[in-house]
């Protein structure tokens, strides 16, 4: 069987990576120069940043089985125990997320009346509406304060979102799938441990955070190199064709045709018309552009340590919408992972925009740059300018699992079943985190050889 993947991102990298392992023939197909898409790593002036994702959670033993195989097994860093500490933002100040529940007793987050609102939710029936949003789900499962200062800011770090166009269904699958499973959340989270422990897959609120000495780029750089004869760079698709029993691509300057029994999808939404299908109508396209992908700046700063008050003891901070400030949040970089700064320096990832506040996004850099650093006097306590600072922005940053998406997933699944052979994969169909578009691309490659892989 011969398999054509459309993009080689960590999705078509990852497919394309379990189906050779299963014995099948595949080609990547990449429009641009480079592979990996959004996971791109870069080193200037002694530290070390990442474009896109951050961090990888190893969620399965397939995504480590993946890194022994390429050969990046012994650059593998975890990330340091102070980033199990989350701090967020309330009345200007970095409050610690509690993790243990004497802490959660403790602390100032929540009101009582909200910690015992808590004590409700096993209580609570089930929901029976499929297009709940992930607002009201928390509010009628957990209350409007962890709606405010929990959900909102974690929402705004993962999906760089709103809570209140997110489907819970979709956006937070998991969460949907232990109400509807368990009837609660908490008992969701006791019962369903074992049945995680069997099938090798762990929570994502428990599982290893894991990088790279050089960054998330070198599981592209790795990849690549173990598919390299299998993937096609700097391509112009002239067209594609279905066959009676395939799919034909053509091509403007590389080879006349490929032709596949398989082709899978894995570009991203906002990409998705500028592939030239020939047998898609214009209505079944259009859909593609209900995907809404909010713009996201992210700001990186390098300080002297001694220019930082705060001790940065964590993973970072995220800002609730209530407290009406400009940025969504701000991960200590070189605080979760080793090799990111020189020594006596700090790296600190700053991300502004997304759902919330997309103009905060198209300012121009020095108004960026002014933002950033306002914002770390006012709560990191910084004396002095940042020595080093790199702008990256994303015009089109994460997909939205927006409530209308059950409506829009419904119309692709209709193209796959119309089109045999035409498969859509990616982050904007099974998960947008890097652990999510691996573990799917694992289960995709088995269901399609209906082989076993042992990794």
């Amino acid at each position: 069987m011969k398999i054509g993947i459309l993009g080689a991102g960590i999705s078509g990298l990852s497919l394309g990576f379990f189906l050779r392992e299963l014995g099948e023939e595949v080609l990547l197909i990449e429009t641009s120069k480079k592979v990996g898409g959004a996971v791109k790593t870069e080193t200037k002036d002694g530290f070390t940043f990442e474009y896109g994702p951050n961090s990888l959670l190893n969620t399965s033993d397939k995504i480590t089985g993946m890194i022994k195989k390429i050969g990046l097994e012994s650059e593998l860093i975890k990330a340091q125990s102070i980033a199990k500490n989350r701090y967020i933002i309330k009345n200007a100040k970095l409050v610690a997320l509690p993790t243990s529940p004497i802490n959660f007793l403790r602390t100032s987050l929540f009101s009582l009346k909200a910690k015992l609102r808590l004590l409700k939710e096993p209580f609570i029936p089930k929901g029976t509406n499929e297009l709940e949003s992930l607002a009201d789900f928390v509010k009628r499962r957990l209350g409007d304060e962890f709606l405010d200062y929990a959900i909102n800011p974690f929402v705004a770090g993962v999906y760089a979102g709103d809570p209140k166009q997110l489907s819970v269904k979709y956006a937070f699958k998991k969460l949907y799938d232990l109400e509807q499973k368990y009837g609660s959340l908490i008992k969701g989270q006791i019962k369903g441990a074992n049945e995680r422990k069997k099938s090798g897959e762990v929570a994502k609120n428990s599982a290893e955070m894991i990088s790279f000495k050089n960054g998330l780029g070198s599981m592209i750089t790795h990849l690549e190199e173990y598919l390299e004869t299998s993937i096609l760079k700097n391509c112009s698709i002239e067209a594609i064709h279905q066959l009676n029993d395939g799919w034909s691509v053509s091509f403007h300057n590389v080879l006349e045709t490929a032709d596949f029994d398989i082709l899978i999808n894995t570009v991203p939404a906002h990409k998705q018309l500028e592939i030239p299908f020939t047998f898609l109508t214009k209505d079944n396209r259009n859909y593609f552009k209900d995907i809404y992908y909010p713009p996201v700046t992210v700001v990186q700063s390098g300080y002297k340590r001694e220019d930082i008050a705060h001790n940065l003891d964590g993973f970072g901070y995220l800002t609730p919408e209530k407290e009406n400030r400009k940025i969504l949040g701000c991960l200590f970089s070189s605080q979760i992972f080793e090799y990111r700064s020189p020594k006596n320096h700090v790296l600190l990832t700053n991300f502004i925009g997304g759902s919330r506040q997309p103009e905060q996004a198209l300012l121009n850099d020095s108004e960026l740059l002014k933002l950033v650093l306002d914002e770390h006097k006012q709560l990191l306590g910084a004396k002095n300018e940042p020595i080093f600072t790199e702008i990256i922005r994303w015009k089109k940053a994460i997909p939205q699992y927006s409530i209308a998406y059950a409506e829009i997933k419904k119309r692709i699944e209709e193209m796959e079943q119309a089109n045999p052979g035409l498969i859509f994969s990616g982050n904007w169909v099974n998960g947008i985190s890097m652990s999510d578009c691996i573990t799917q691309a694992f289960v995709l490659a088995e269901k399609l050889t209906q082989k076993k892989l042992s990794t």
